[in-house]
């Protein structure tokens, strides 16, 4: 008897034991998950700080930024009244427009055919290479390449120098896209009667529509926010909006330039959300649209 007892004591402590163990797992996930949150919101708040500090001085009553006087929107209704700010968003517009368009007609093409290769390693890496240099390294080779060639600096040296990379991001999301995608409803297209060219307009370019127009919306991004490579190949006719912030700050940061700031912040987020919102909606009816395959 009593070893019986003994038995079933220890029997009835282990699943004790086992239940105790689980909560004590729970709560250190718990316990992780509430640090991860806590480090990732700190340091969110520290990258975002100065953006909010930026736009809360936007609408200050003064044209000091040291003191809190009221708030305004006279800078904002001063920004847009002004003439030469008017005209380097106009080149930014049309600088960031044309690059994105360029960019597309040439990356799209270029990731199709990168997708075809066995080998395609050596050559994806040369077309990624001016992303990944230094933006003054490659506004530096681009000046020098516009000086030997005696090509004027001003718009078009400005959007060429722009194209150099946005080109790799069409071609990135582009390349995605396409390994997300697959050779079969193409073959399938192929084994209908339809030829290379009805296949890819009519098959492959409808589910890249998604792709394209999140990487055309981030190139338009980078190259309205651009002003490393901008400073080096842009000429006196082609200031753009980053170049004229710099050369107010140069003069003092005033309520104008906060003002100035915080529209390109805006639009930048906008775009970028733009993009991501494109991006989402092409990845899952991409699935759906994928014949099934026979079950052996």
């Amino acid at each position: 008897m009593g070893r019986n007892e003994t038995d079933l004591g220890g029997a009835g402590r282990e699943p004790a034991g086992r239940m105790e163990r689980a909560n004590r797992g729970v709560t250190s996930r718990n316990v992780y998950r509430r640090a991860v949150a806590a480090y990732s919101a700190a340091m969110l708040a520290v990258l975002h700080a100065p953006l909010v500090v930026l736009i809360a001085y936007s609408f200050n009553d003064s044209r000091i930024n040291a003191a809190w006087s009221g708030f305004t929107w006279k800078w904002y209704v001063s920004l847009f009244g002004n003439e030469r700010v008017l005209e380097a968003l106009g080149n930014s517009l049309y600088i960031a427009a044309m690059s994105t368009v360029i960019a597309a007609l040439l990356g799209v093409p270029a990731a199709v055919w990168l997708h075809r290769l066995r080998r395609r390693a050596l050559w994806s890496g040369l077309f990624y290479l001016p992303q990944l240099m230094p933006d003054i390294f490659m506004g530096l080779a681009l000046l020098i390449l516009f000086s030997r060639l005696s090509i004027p600096l001003g718009k078009w040296t400005v959007i060429a120098a722009h194209v150099t990379f946005c080109v790799p991001v069409v071609v990135l999301f582009v390349l995605a896209r396409l390994s997300g995608i697959g050779r079969e409803l193409e073959e399938a297209a192929y084994d209908l009667g339809a030829t290379p060219r009805q296949a890819f307009f009519r098959v492959t370019l409808p589910l890249l529509v998604p792709a394209i127009v999140s990487a055309m919306l981030l190139s338009f991004t980078m190259s309205l926010d651009d002003f490393v490579i901008t400073f080096f190949v842009a000429g006196p006719e082609s200031t753009t909006l980053p170049l004229y912030i710099y050369g107010l700050v140069k003069r003092g940061v005033s309520p104008e330039v906060n003002a100035l700031s915080a529209l390109m912040v805006a639009v930048t987020i906008l775009l970028l959300a733009g993009a991501e919102l494109a991006r989402r909606r092409g990845e899952t009816p991409s699935r759906a649209v994928q014949p099934k395959r026979k079950e052996t």
